[in-house]
């Protein structure tokens, strides 16, 4: 389909957009992040029900829900290495311990190629960087029984686990099993100092409280006139490490305003708008999300057209607008919006796997986690957040996040409004546009360069010629789409339908095969993976011998995984061949 040229705002966009108030969304901003907000907790809750009170008052349905949900509170920890005492934080999800000693070695920043000349088996082990799932992970696999994490000025708070949700069979041996803590780069130079002069007898001890609590989930919707049960997922967290003013307390205050000014609209908005307020985003890996999705699985996969997501918006110095993740799919559409109101050239990152993104699973197309972010720079924090946040393009939320700093001084009244804006006229459009605006020619390209990208490793070792073949004849069948959509109108009402129930469908098949590695009915693991994950194993197949027990073995999983993407290739031709005569 391919947009070129921004539309621009409309006479309703524009009455929407002077409805937006700077001085409003600070006033919501600072109310709900009065108080800490741990999953599960009474202060938590009074933000939950501060959000319903307005909800409510703009005219909404609400409802209040509770599950119960895998959450892991850190409390109290201490670190001596060498005899003098470091202060240190630990984490969600990591092992609790009394007393752990052991000697301390350095593997700079953890990837398994750092292990391969160093002994670990029963020491803890020193890394630079974020505590994150991978890192730990590995850390264990190697046989270390603790790590420590080197982070940057301040500790970042941080969730340790790779499991995304509460933990079922497969996964609950997945759950960490060493104790994790993290220092400030200063203390993290005074423990490499002591390795290097065998002055590294460490003892950490670490309070972490993981259990089963209900936790709220919120859902506010204002019902479309025409297509009511059709809508926009608009979500976000309102749980925090500290008073999280930026993450999430600005998002929560976007979406109330979002909110407040559509629900003056009704009656114009074709699809619904169904926002949700999350709990365990912070301290149960995404459990929040994740439940909803396995409760309203069938929903969700049948009726919602989009998940946009919002995080960390409206920050002091976030004048980076151009790397936000979306999908291939959804960059054309965020690209005319920002361009029309900010002048910005939206490029857009690929989705990791973090964030609330629990719903590709459904074959739900999806936009956005954080939108604005800071330049970046040579910071070891905004190194390490732009990995996080930006494909290494920006510098991330800024070097406060997740720490004691993130608080309302952080917060730049004009952003937090020109972010707001962008995402309104993002919901507003996909609520109104007669076409679903998805472009699915830009969904098949992202598919089609994975794919190339996996034959060209694969080379002898696996053959993807039939998987292109039926990718690039999908592709033409789009491409026939596209030209439909560029002809409809608000007048042809049939045709629109015929389209976006097309739109749908497709979504339902590319987005499982572009963003699922196992079940559509689980939840993938919070570690990073490439496109088309179902062929991932072919990292794997091309490092072992041909004539290996183990080549074979891996050889016919990935052909059972190659006959699913096949397959599916195959029901998405015939979806548009139908579709088109």
């Amino acid at each position: 389909m391919g947009l070129t040229v921004a539309r621009k705002i409309t006479q309703v966009e524009n009455e929407l957009l002077q409805e937006v108030s700077k001085e409003r969304l600070m006033r919501f901003t600072e109310e709900i992040s009065r108080e800490v907000r741990l999953s599960g907790t009474e202060e938590e809750l009074r933000a939950f029900q501060y959000a319903k009170e307005n909800l409510d008052s703009f005219g909404l349905k609400t409802e209040l829900l509770f599950c119960d949900a895998y959450i892991s509170l850190p409390g109290k920890a201490s670190l001596t290495v060498g005899g003098e005492t470091v202060p240190c934080i630990t984490h969600a999800m990591a092992k609790p311990t009394e007393g752990l000693e052991a000697t301390v070695v350095y593997v700079g920043k953890g990837a398994s190629s750092d292990y391969e000349s160093q002994a670990v088996l029963g020491r803890v082990v020193l890394i630079d960087g974020l505590a994150i799932p991978g890192a730990v992970k590995i850390a264990a696999e190697h046989g270390a029984v603790g790590a420590i994490f080197v982070n940057a000025k301040y500790t970042h708070e941080m969730i340790v686990s790779p499991v995304w949700g509460n933990p079922v069979p497969d996964t609950v041996g997945l759950l960490p099993r060493i104790p994790v803590v993290s220092v400030t780069v200063d203390a993290g130079e005074r423990i490499k100092e002591k390795i290097a002069a065998s002055d590294n007898l460490c003892k950490i001890t670490a309070e972490v409280d993981t259990r089963y609590r209900p936790i709220p989930t919120l859902i506010a919707e204002i019902k479309g006139a025409e297509q009511p049960d059709k809508f926009v997922l608009f979500s976000g967290h309102i749980d925090s490490w500290h008073y999280g003013v930026m993450d999430n307390g600005t998002a929560n205050a976007v979406m109330l305003e979002v909110a407040r000014t559509l629900a003056q609209y009704q009656g114009k908005l074709k699809r619904t708008l169904r926002l949700a307020f999350w709990s365990e985003h912070s301290h149960g890996r995404y459990a929040g999300s994740a439940w909803y999705c396995d409760t309203y699985w069938e929903e969700l996969t049948e009726n919602c057209v989009l998940h946009i997501n919002i995080d960390s918006v409206g920050a002091k110095g976030a004048t980076v607008l151009t790397e936000a993740n979306c999908m291939a799919e959804t960059r054309d559409f965020a690209k005319e919006v920002i361009k029309v109101l900010t002048g910005d050239s939206f490029k857009g990152s690929r989705f990791g796997r973090a964030g609330d993104q629990s719903f590709w699973g459904t074959g739900t197309p999806s936009l956005f986690m954080g939108l604005s972010e800071q330049e970046p720079s040579d910071d070891p924090a905004s190194k390490a957040f732009g990995q996080l946040f930006g494909a290494g393009k920006s510098g991330g939320f800024g070097w406060w996040w997740h720490t004691t700093e993130d608080t309302l001084d952080k917060i730049d009244p004009d952003n937090l409004e020109r972010d707001c804006k962008i995402y309104l006229v993002i919901v507003y459009r996909f609520l109104t546009d007669p076409v679903i605006p998805v472009n699915p020619v830009a969904a098949v390209d992202d598919i089609l360069e994975g794919l190339s990208g996996w034959q060209m490793k694969a080379g002898k070792h696996f053959d993807l010629t039939l998987t292109i073949e039926r990718t690039e004849q999908l592709k033409a069948q789009v491409s026939r789409l596209a030209e439909q959509i560029g002809g409809t109108g608000e007048e042809d009402q049939e045709k629109a339908a015929l389209i976006n129930e097309t739109l749908m469908e497709l979504s339902r098949l590319l987005v499982p095969l572009n963003y699922v590695k196992e079940s559509q009915f689980g939840h993938d693991l919070a570690l990073k993976q490439p496109p088309i994950p179902k062929l991932a194993e072919i990292d794997r197949l091309i490092q072992l011998e041909s004539d290996s027990n183990e080549y074979k073995i891996l050889q016919t999983s990935l052909i059972r995984k190659h006959n699913e993407v096949n397959y599916t290739l195959k029901k998405a031709n015939q979806l548009l061949a139908k579709m088109l005569g």
